[in-house]
C-alpha cells in the first residue's frame, strides 16, 4: 500500500524577506524622521523581525512615538498569510515629526508556535532583548488614518497608520 502527502505553501523564505525589507524601509524612515531611535536601531529590530517571521513565530509589530505619556503616532503591522488577492504597496509615508524628549516603543505580538522552546531557540539569533509587556496598543487616543500593504505572493504584513 503507497500513502502520499503533498504540502503546499503559497510563499517561501525569500517572500518573507522582501516584504520584510519593505517594513525595514518604513523603520529606518521613522527613525530618521523622528530622531527618536537610531538608524541601527532600527535595523537591529528589523533583523529580529525577519528571524520571527522566517520560522512563522511573529503575529504583529506595534510601533509607537510617545512624547511623555502621549501617544503622537503609531503603526501597526499585521502578518497576514492566507491567500487572496493582494496588492502590494511601495513603503513610504512614514515621516513621523520630530518632538521634545522622544520615546520609541516597539512590541512584538507572536504567533502560539512561538513557545518556550521557540524562545531558547531563537535566543542566540536576536539583536535586541526583547521583554513581555501588558502595554495597550489600541491607540484609543489616535485616530486610524490609512495604511498600506506590503506582500509576495501569500505572505504579507498589513499596515495600519493611527495618528493625532
Amino acid at each position: 500500500m503507497t500513502y502520499a502527502t503533498t504540502d503546499t505553501y503559497s510563499y517561501t523564505v525569500s517572500d518573507i524577506e522582501k516584504v520584510v525589507r519593505r517594513f525595514a524601509a518604513d523603520l529606518v524612515m521613522i527613525a530618521q524622521s523622528s530622531g527618536a531611535i537610531t538608524e541601527n536601531m532600527a535595523r537591529d529590530y528589523a533583523h529580529d523581525v525577519e528571524m520571527l517571521a522566517k520560522k512563522e513565530y511573529l503575529k504583529m509589530v506595534d510601533l509607537t512615538l510617545s512624547c511623555g505619556p502621549t501617544e503622537v503616532r503609531a503603526v501597526q503591522y499585521v502578518v497576514n498569510t492566507s491567500e487572496g488577492d493582494i496588492e502590494m504597496s511601495p513603503p513610504g509615508g512614514v515621516l513621523w515629526p520630530r518632538v521634545e524628549n522622544p520615546q520609541f516603543r516597539i512590541i512584538l505580538s507572536y504567533t502560539n508556535a512561538y513557545d518556550a522552546t521557540a524562545r531558547m531557540e531563537m535566543e542566540g539569533s536576536l539583536k535586541c532583548k526583547w521583554v513581555p509587556t501588558d502595554a495597550d496598543t489600541s491607540h484609543s487616543n489616535l485616530v486610524q488614518s490609512g495604511g498600506r500593504t506590503y506582500a509576495s505572493n501569500g505572505w504579507e504584513m498589513q499596515r495600519k497608520d493611527f495618528t493625532s
